[in-house]
């Protein structure tokens, strides 16, 4: 086995004592998410919080304004839910970050036991999970596709779905007669369809609007007995809402006049839904009155609504952050007023720069200098967004912020493949993925380039996980654009990255690339990174996690053995956890990695 150069971890990253405290300061200051309740007791909730320094599920008692940590474990929790009573938390309990496991639970109050949630099913990658008072759905994936379990009254768990295709679910009616599946049984889980089935699986009805335009159900009405369903469409071109009462087997499509696309959620009492608007990497809320159509405004700032819910008594919970100002979790009462939700105790999170907007033709950048840079070309991060079915938006990234602190600018590419402009845009990669991004991410630079923004000697590429596959595949397939990379969890073989990913990842694949590999396998050689190592001049750094079921270690380890074999100059850092860390921890670690690497290849 081949002994790969370790990268360095500096202490300290910066020789100002000032410097350094702040840029740990934005990693460590306590978070928190966007909290949910107990549908019967809205008094009960959860959120995630790193405040211990490992992100885990925290249970907040809004009646008595108590806390407690649920979860303690190694390599963190992110996946909770609550019964509908309050009374039980659940958690997903996998091993060291690798997404496989089963669902646990125990009481809300301190002091109970930790037991299997639903006997009878396996362990597995989770696809969706409904708790009701009578009826648990569980949904599962491994490598035979797709199986949905469903419980009565606590008792063991039995298959009412089972399809070799990706799939999971999706809602459960208040009522619990009824259970949305998504799945993709036409071969193309980019594009899911829809499936309302009664709790034994017996069919009610199905929706499907043809190949390449994808359903997702967002959620049934919340008035127990009212069995519509809302959901997301894309039949014109970008994502929009309808309703579908599902018994009727009628649709109601609602018509939101605002560029951009649209999802939504239900009032308490289904008279209105809570709109977030998505246009040029930042959000609005409304409220849409069902009965008038009146499309209504809420205060919110100018930035990014990372999440928002509506409480019974009508007053909206949000996260929000901008570039500039680090996240907070906040109420919009009915009467107007706003104010801050909740509030970790420990210190605040240091400010950072506002993010300017550039479009180079159809591409949407933004780009940040560090606070009080001279005029000219600076050192330049282009960082590469994951997904690829994601984007970077006005949002708070203390990662973002130490580049800044470093003396480089940064580049955010909403390449094609962004989500939230438009599906021709998301779907404009498909048959050439990483190739069609990268020709965005050329424009771009050569934006950057031109106007003075960036030196042109001084490119840096990054990114993680689909940002780490462009990373890679951009500097064998650009080499004379990139002074270096930096690549976290990324694919570098294809090939063997498909055979050992998870399930749902190999059917996103088929999805993306037109088939799998043994079906369009020069599709997969072209697109991936590992066909271009031998042109790479650039230094690599590659970042991985030896527990990763996305972009897992072995097609990794094929690449850098490649760089080894031709006295590539490279560094690896390895982790043992999965596909990223919720250690805030491992993530200095990491970050402090990175940035060193950059300026001593620089």
């Amino acid at each position: 086995m081949t002994t790969h150069p370790t990268a360095e971890v500096p202490e300290p990253l910066f020789d100002d004592p000032e410097a350094e405290a702040r840029w740990r300061d934005r990693f460590t200051a306590p978070r928190v998410s966007l909290p949910g309740w107990a549908d019967d007791a809205p008094d009960r909730s959860l959120y995630l919080s790193n405040s211990s320094g490992v992100w885990e599920i925290y249970a907040w008692d809004r009646g008595a304004d108590t806390h407690r940590k649920v979860t303690d474990r190694p390599n963190g929790t992110s996946h909770a839910a609550l019964s509908p009573d309050g009374e039980q938390i659940w958690w997903f309990d996998d091993t060291d970050g690798d997404e496989f496991g089963v669902w646990v639970r125990e009481p809300f109050k301190p002091g109970g036991t930790v037991e299997t949630a639903v006997e009878g099913v396996p362990a597995a990658y989770p696809a969706g999970l409904e708790i009701g008072h009578e009826v648990v759905v569980v949904g599962t994936s491994t490598d035979d596709g797709t199986a949905v379990y469903v419980s009565r009254s606590g008792g063991p768990a039995t298959v009412i779905y089972q399809h070799e295709n990706d799939g999971g679910v999706a809602a459960l009616s208040k009522d619990e007669t009824l259970v949305a599946l998504a799945h993709s049984e036409h071969g193309d889980n980019r594009h899911a369809a829809l499936r309302v089935v009664t709790p034994d699986g017996t069919k009610v009805a199905e929706k499907w609007d043809g190949p390449g335009k994808g359903l997702d159900a967002i959620a049934f009405s919340p008035v127990r007995g009212d069995n519509r369903l809302l959901v997301l469409h894309e039949r014109r071109g970008r994502e929009e809402l309808l309703i579908w009462d599902v018994e009727a087997d009628t649709e109601t499509e609602i018509a939101i006049d605002l560029p951009g696309e649209i999802s939504a959620d239900w009032y308490e009492d289904a008279s209105a839904l809570l709109v977030v608007h998505t246009f040029q990497a930042r959000n609005t809320l409304h409220r849409y009155d069902l009965t008038t159509g009146v499309l209504s405004a809420l205060d919110t700032p100018h930035g990014t609504v990372g999440s928002a819910n509506v409480r019974p008594d009508g007053a909206v919970e949000y996260s929000w952050s901008s570039a500039a100002q680090p996240g907070v979790v906040r109420v919009l009462d009915v009467d107007g007023d706003e104010r801050v939700l909740l509030s970790p105790q420990g210190h605040k999170a240091p400010p950072s720069v506002e993010l300017q907007d550039v479009f180079v033709g159809d591409v949407h950048a933004l780009v940040a200098r560090p606070a009080g840079a001279p005029d000219g070309p600076l050192p330049t991060v282009f960082s590469l967004h994951g997904g690829p079915h994601a984007a970077d938006e006005d949002r708070f990234s203390a990662y973002r912020a130490v580049w800044l602190d470093a003396g480089f600018a940064v580049v955010h590419v909403n390449y094609r493949g962004s989500t939230g402009y438009g599906s021709k845009w998301r779907d404009a990669i498909e048959g050439r993925p990483g190739l069609t991004e990268l020709e965005d991410v050329a424009a771009v630079h050569e934006w950057a380039v031109s106007s003075g923004f960036a030196d042109p000697a001084k490119c840096v590429v990054n990114g993680a996980s689909w940002g780490g596959y462009l990373t890679l595949l951009a500097l064998g397939t650009q080499p004379s654009l990139w002074a270096a990379g930096i690549a976290g969890v990324p694919v570098a073989d294809y090939l063997a990255a498909y055979e050992d990913e998870m399930e749902p990842l190999r059917a996103f694949d088929r999805a993306l690339f037109g088939g799998s590999p043994e079906e369009v396998p020069d599709r997969y050689r072209e697109c991936s990174p590992l066909t271009y190592v031998d042109a790479v001049r650039a230094p690599v750094l590659v970042l991985a996690g030896e527990n990763d079921p996305r972009c897992p270690i072995r097609q990794i380890d094929n690449y850098l053995d490649r760089l080894a074999a031709r006295g590539a100059e490279y560094e690896v850092y390895r982790y043992d956890a999965g596909h990223g860390s919720l250690v805030v921890a491992e993530t200095i670690r990491q970050t402090a990695a990175e940035v060193r690497f950059a300026q001593r290849v620089l």
